[in-house]
């Protein structure tokens, strides 16, 4: 009898979001904006709208440096807090700040991390987990989309570039092997796919919201 394959954790969370993933994945709004079917402002806006997200994630981040489940996950390579400034400065202007106000989507999510993933080292590994193997994955595939549909080169993408991680895959491999070797028991491997199943949730709903003022961004022909 052939012996039972043992699925690793990493692999586990990749197969059990995978129905998440993919109803995130046909948002409307991003796949007008990566067609170019919309302006610039609606890439814009939709920096706007990560950046909240990033800068709970990140300041949450740090308070888990010593953390045994969640400090090995953390990288000063990953951090994107500083490249989506840059970006917003470059494309909605120094003022910003005074600019941009997160939707409500925007507000539940980053209440999700300020009420759960700041407590729970298993909830703040599922986001983790979610927004930047995401960037170093799909996330350089919308990188050159939006180079093809709107002309830039690196401003305006920093969020997609990690200048201190040249090759993605030996990074994404290490990281996955973490969460193999991460010190959880079944219940909390469990709550980091229950998470990570939300936050995709959380996702489409930022999307879904952006999408309602999207006739307001299409590029008339």
């Amino acid at each position: 009898m052939a012996a039972t394959e043992v699925v690793g954790f990493a692999e586990r969370i990749r197969l059990e979001t995978q129905q998440a993933h993919s109803d995130t994945e046909n948002s409307v709004f991003v796949s007008e904006l990566l067609g170019g079917k919309l302006s610039t402002e609606a890439h814009a806006a939709l920096i706007g709208q990560t950046w909240f997200v990033y800068d709970s994630l990140e300041r949450i981040g740090r308070g888990y440096s010593d953390d045994p489940i969640a400090g090995p996950f953390l990288s000063d390579e990953l951090l994107r807090s500083a490249a989506l400034e840059a970006d917003l400065d470059f494309l909605v202007g120094s003022d910003w700040r005074d600019r941009i106000a997160p939707l409500p989507a925007t507000v539940a999510y980053v209440d999700r991390l300020e009420q759960v993933a700041a407590v729970s080292p298993e909830a703040f590994l599922a986001h983790h987990y979610l927004r930047y193997l995401g960037d170093l994955s799909g996330g350089q595939i919308i990188r050159r989309m939006l180079e093809r549909a709107y002309g830039y080169e690196r401003d305006g993408l920093r969020f997609y570039i990690f200048d201190g991680i040249p090759k993605t895959k030996p990074f994404k491999d290490a990281y996955r092997a973490k969460l193999d070797a991460a010190p959880l028991d079944g219940d909390q491997q469990q709550s980091v796919i229950d998470e990570a199943n939300l936050v995709y949730g959380l996702n489409g709903a930022l999307f879904a919201d952006l999408a309602l003022d999207i006739d307001r961004y299409r590029v008339r022909a």
